[in-house]
């Protein structure tokens, strides 16, 4: 299939990425959508980055455009949304995939810093709800509108750290009332639990921490039931493409993990 988010206007959270030898969930997504035919607003803290995103889309003869946004300041998210609506005067997709865990000072329960958690729920969980927040009013008024949430199996699993676990908690709980409250208004929420993933933020956070990159995939592997491998941000993409599209028009509040079958492994 082809062009099945065509003409549609997506505002994407996290759209550069994590330097790194593989690439992230959020600029493989905006990748995708635009090769779909979606019109895409590349939003990153980092400007640069996003521009590197828009630029990798032009190429191939995609429509983009970058926008500078830190989500802990709700000036920033409600400005970008706003870019988007003076630019195109609708959002169909909302799509956010901003998050860390190491990165950001994660730790055991007993060891992690008030400022460390403080900061881990404002790009994990704080800003998801600020986008929703400021978007929300525009799809409802449209009558329709597709958001996901990108979350993590880590919410689910034994995961040692308990600032990322518990926001991306958060993340799931949030995506079912925003299902919940908004399906009269013909918007949907859906949200992804990615795995064990070969993505930037998740390899090289370990890496600079002083893990060998081959022990560090090679351990994350072995953790797959499926053909030992992790996946790929492409994994990630693919499946919010298929959320973001009318082929899931009745699917609303679903919680779709993407992880090689370790959830039922």
């Amino acid at each position: 299939m082809a062009d099945r988010v065509k003409g549609k206007i997506a505002l994407l959270f996290g759209g550069g990425q994590t330097p790194g030898e593989t690439i992230g969930n959020g600029r493989a997504t905006a990748i995708l959508l635009a090769r779909e035919g979606a019109i895409v607003g590349v939003v990153d803290r980092d400007i640069v980055s996003a521009q590197d995103t828009v630029a990798m889309i032009e190429s191939e003869g995609g429509q983009a455009w970058a926008i500078a946004a830190d989500v802990v300041a709700e000036e920033d998210v409600a400005a970008a949304v706003q870019a988007c609506l003076q630019r195109h005067g609708r959002i169909d997709i909302l799509h956010n995939n901003v998050g860390a865990s190491l990165a950001l000072g994660d730790a055991p329960a007993t060891e992690l810093e008030v400022p460390a958690f403080d900061r881990l729920y404002q790009v994990n969980l704080r800003g998801m709800w600020l986008a929703c927040k400021h978007a929300l009013p525009a799809m409802r008024q449209q009558g329709s509108g597709s958001i996901v949430n990108i979350s993590s199996m880590a919410a689910w699993e034994n995961y040692p750290y308990v600032g990322y676990k518990t926001t991306k908690a958060g993340v799931i709980a949030l995506t079912q009332n925003l299902a919940a409250s908004n399906a009269e208004h013909g918007v949907r929420a859906n949200v992804i639990l990615p795995g064990l993933m070969n993505t930037p933020m998740a390899i090289e956070a370990r890496v600079a921490a002083g893990t060998p990159r081959e022990e560090v995939i090679a351990g994350r592997n072995a953790r797959v039931p499926l053909g030992r491998k992790m996946g790929s941000a492409w994994d990630v993409a693919y499946a919010s493409l298929f959320l973001h599209s009318d082929e899931a028009q009745f699917i609303t509040g679903v919680a779709l993990p993407v992880d090689g079958g370790r959830n039922v492994g």
